[in-house]
């Protein structure tokens, strides 16, 4: 018979080779059974990625704090929680924008039969449009917050970098610094609007951080960069009101097909906004009455100058990864460290296991807000949930809120000609007349639309193209008919709401092949 102290020791070795057998079988649950981290999950970024992700792990049990912090921008501007998005991208943006549909819609009324006792003093007032989008911003902010605390989501305002893969530092605004733990990182801080290095840029100029919220009129003013953003200002901004001219360095609308991008310009210099092509600043400098002098050059080395109230720079955005201190966690950039973007996997999996990426962060990906809110929440399923599904980057619409919309999903001409050869594609087109343009005689010059189609069989669409008004609303219908693998032979037996400018989609039966006119006789035939 055993004593006591043998048995303990038999009982003790049994559960020493259980262990064993259980670590051999499976090894990740005694390690995470060993892990003392204190989240499951840190989030580095408060914007709409970060936050969906977060939002989206809580649902599943996980333990989850959010950092985010907001760096001013040399104009000293800055904002609450949320992103860009809401704070200084899309919201406002579209606010704006539709400050300047209102406008030309008062001037539309009239032949409609609104009368106005002195049509010349209806004026717009910038203070009272700042305003009121700042107050809507910080309802938003409050919503965000209060939402975070309600789904006991961690609000960390300090800002991040990794000490190692597992462990984040959180500097506050007091400059004390506190370790998080964490089992996973999601890196979700988006990026930040560029400057030119050319003298007074960042001294004077602004950028699309600081517009939204300008406390004073911005008056004449020179957009650097024709990319959406610097488009999209410089007409609301027209339609405000105000003298807009776009300085263009190469190409409009880089990335978008470019017959359609040059139809956006050209329909915005119809409506009065002034375009310098092939034109890069040398420098800003400030005049003693306030006003900035630019100093330009075009690409044949023609120089010029001329003054204006503002400088709006939208050159592009740079990811906000340079202080994250991503060396400390084995992260590397894209192109071997040569990019300021992370490049991931399927999974958004970073070359360290336990980081991963979403947003305007990630490398060729759509810096898009639905596109980071849809990856994030994936990510979230993904590893706390059991689920498989990955983010499909393809086939994602987009809207550029110009004065004359261009909204768009799938491939461009121009791309679908490279990927499957220009003698396999067929391209429909169309220009139209929109029912609400005909009483106050507004321009349909520019009211074009397209599909491009595969050749052969039932013409599977690859991507189509709309320009004019509602054109976000338009093409966002049309997306999951697309992603859904829609074919001309179903646009085409599609029965169109009449009348619309959606329905001119349902229409399309010229192609560019033919060399037929694609404009219309009328608009009910």
């Amino acid at each position: 018979m055993s004593s006591p102290a043998v048995t303990t020791l038999n009982q003790l070795g049994i559960f020493h080779h259980l262990l064993l057998l259980l670590s051999n079988v499976c090894p990740l649950a005694m390690s995470d059974s060993e892990e003392n981290y204190d989240y499951d999950l840190v989030v580095i970024g408060g914007g709409s990625g970060g936050l969906a992700c977060a939002k989206e792990a809580i649902q599943f049990g996980a333990k989850v704090a959010v950092l985010d912090f907001v760096v001013p921008s040399p104009r000293g501007t800055k904002w609450g929680l949320g992103g860009t998005c809401v704070n200084v991208g899309c919201i406002p943006k579209k606010l704006m924008h539709q400050a300047s549909l209102l406008g030309e819609a008062i001037h539309d009324s009239q032949p409609y039969g609104w009368k106005f006792a002195e049509p010349a003093s209806v004026k717009h007032d910038w203070a009272t449009l700042t305003e009121s989008v700042q107050n809507h911003i910080k309802s938003v902010n409050w919503v965000t917050r209060v939402d975070l605390r309600d789904k006991k989501v961690e609000y960390v305002n300090g800002f991040g970098y990794f000490k190692d893969a597992h462990n984040v530092v959180a500097v506050m605004k007091n400059k004390t610094e506190r370790v998080l733990s964490t089992k996973y990182v999601v890196i979700a801080v988006g990026g930040r609007p560029r400057y030119p290095n050319i003298p007074g840029a960042e001294e004077y100029g602004i950028t699309s951080d600081d517009i939204f919220s300008l406390p004073q009129e911005p008056g004449k003013t020179l957009v650097v960069g024709a990319g959406y953003i610097g488009l999209e200002c410089a007409g609301f901004l027209k339609g405000l009101g105000y003298d807009a001219t776009v300085m263009v360095r190469s190409i409009l609308l880089r990335g978008f097909d470019q017959q359609m991008a040059t139809m956006v310009g050209d329909a915005m210099v119809e409506k009065g906004i002034k375009f310098m092509h092939k034109t890069q600043p040398t420098s800003v400098e400030k005049q003693e009455d306030g006003r900035l002098l630019v100093k330009y050059a075009s690409d044949e080395g023609v120089e010029g100058s001329d003054v204006y109230d503002t400088v709006l720079f939208a050159i592009g955005r740079t990811a906000c990864t340079k202080d994250l201190k991503l060396d400390q966690a084995g992260i590397v950039t894209a192109e071997g460290n040569k990019s300021d973007k992370l490049d991931v996997t399927v999974q958004e999996q970073t070359n360290v296991d336990n980081v991963f990426a979403v947003g305007d962060v990630l490398y060729k990906k759509p810096e898009l807000t639905p596109v980071a809110i849809h990856a994030g929440r994936l990510l979230a399923r993904r590893l706390f949930n059991n689920q498989s599904d990955v983010m499909d980057y393809t086939d994602v619409a987009t809207t550029v809120f110009s004065p004359l919309e261009y909204g768009c999903v799938g491939l461009s001409e121009e791309d679908a000609e490279a990927k499957y050869g220009k003698e396999n594609v067929e391209v429909y087109h169309a220009y139209y007349k929109p029912t609400e343009f005909f009483v106050p005689q507004r321009s349909v010059r520019y009211c074009y639309l397209k599909a491009v189609a595969l050749l052969e069989g039932d013409q599977k669409v690859l991507g189509l193209h709309f320009l004019g008004p509602a054109a976000g609303e338009v093409i966002q219908g049309f997306a999951a008919a697309v992603k859904s693998g829609l074919t001309m032979k179903i646009l085409k037996n599609t029965v169109g709401i009449h009348p619309t400018v959606a329905e001119e989609f349902t229409r399309l039966l010229i192609t560019k092949s033919s060399g037929l006119d694609p404009t219309p006789a009328t608009c009910c035939s």
